[in-house]
């Protein structure tokens, strides 16, 4: 299912307009706090549709009443890109455990590529609501990578996708992969390179996030 956070106009959508400004991307702490923002407002909503029961507080003048959530969260990212909306979504939900994974495109000499993951942390995820982050999703194939290799660790009883840009392209292959999959963005772009680069999109996220990598 998809969830586009700016379908009504929000705050969000300044976020986004700066993550997006060539001029603004000189400044990476700026670029970091966009995606960590735009995280914490995904993670709002998606404590929503979280499971809740009925709980009593004692303060100094008495007892509340409210109402608290029984589920248990894993949060999950794959370096280094995601790692600003991974905090961005720990500081909304400092209770839950968390995942890492290590993914990247190796290029074939026929301009098409294939997604390595040498690295991933898991804690169990049986019975768990498993929340993933990426800022980028062009093709789909590194959420999907992600997901089927935490397949080893348990059945989440539901998942979600948080990212600030991801391709049309990228949105229908996810949802014909993984029918139940909650997917949270900032904006769909329409257009995919043959480079499978989003446009207009915004350049290479952990680049901007962290500075410039070599390539092999």
């Amino acid at each position: 299912m998809l969830h586009l956070l700016t379908e009504k106009p929000s705050v969000i959508n300044q976020y986004l307009a700066e993550l997006r400004d060539e001029n603004v991307q000189q400044d990476r702490a700026r670029f970091r706090s966009n995606l960590y923002r735009i995280a914490q407002c995904a993670g709002y909503e998606i404590s929503r549709t979280l499971t809740y029961e009925a709980a009593s507080v004692t303060t100094p003048l008495g007892v509340a009443e409210t109402q608290l959530s029984t589920d248990r969260l894993v949060l999950a990212t794959i370096l280094r890109a995601g790692l600003p909306m991974y905090d961005g979504l720990l500081q909304v939900f400092d209770k839950a455990d968390s995942a890492f994974a290590s993914a990247y495109r190796k290029h074939n000499k026929d301009g098409s590529f294939d997604i390595n993951m040498p690295y991933l942390t898991c804690p169990s995820l049986d019975g768990v609501v498993l929340i993933l982050a990426d800022p980028m999703i062009a093709t789909g194939a590194s959420i999907h990578s992600c997901l089927q290799a935490m397949e080893d660790y348990g059945k989440p009883k539901a998942i979600h996708v948080v990212t600030a840009i991801a391709s049309m392209e990228a949105v229908d292959f996810l949802k014909r992969k993984h029918s139940k999959l909650h997917i949270w963005v900032g904006a769909v772009d329409e257009e995919l390179t043959a480079k499978s680069y989003i446009v207009p999109g915004l350049g290479d996220a952990g680049d901007l996030a962290f500075g410039p990598k070599l390539q092999e």
